[in-house]
């Protein structure tokens, strides 16, 4: 019970985010989602009307820094690898300014590790 009421009120926080950041052609948005084990990140384009467009991702499972994953110790490393690999992808697309959108979790630990990792790998939030 205490698990899903976790989850909960994660998603409510996520949804009273998502009212104000909305990711634009121009600007699109970074999109955080940590599981246990892992931490995911993508990069999204939201149209006036419709699903989202994911424009690129990047995992602690991506192929590119899966080995490096494995010689670490701690996750917020791997988040920091994450945010870099996400910033690599994105400029790769012409993409260089974002908003970033931490979904409904605290701006600390892996998720501050992984804002860092981008923004020293060249994207402007």
């Amino acid at each position: 019970m205490k698990r899903e009421e976790k989850v909960y009120r994660r998603k409510r926080r996520h949804l009273r985010v998502r009212k104000k950041v909305v990711g634009t052609p121009e600007r699109p948005r970074l999109v955080v989602y940590k599981s246990l084990k892992h931490i995911y990140a993508q990069i999204v384009v939201d149209p006036p009307v419709g699903p989202c467009r994911v424009l690129v991702g990047a995992s602690t499972l991506s192929p590119e820094i899966r080995d490096e994953v494995k010689g670490l110790s701690g996750k917020i490393e791997k988040a920091r690898l994450v945010g870099k690999l996400i910033a690599k992808r994105a400029q790769e697309k012409g993409v260089k300014q974002v908003v970033f959108d931490r979904a409904g979790y605290k701006y600390h630990g892996r998720v501050k590790a992984l804002a860092e990792g981008a923004r020293e790998a060249g994207l402007e939030f």
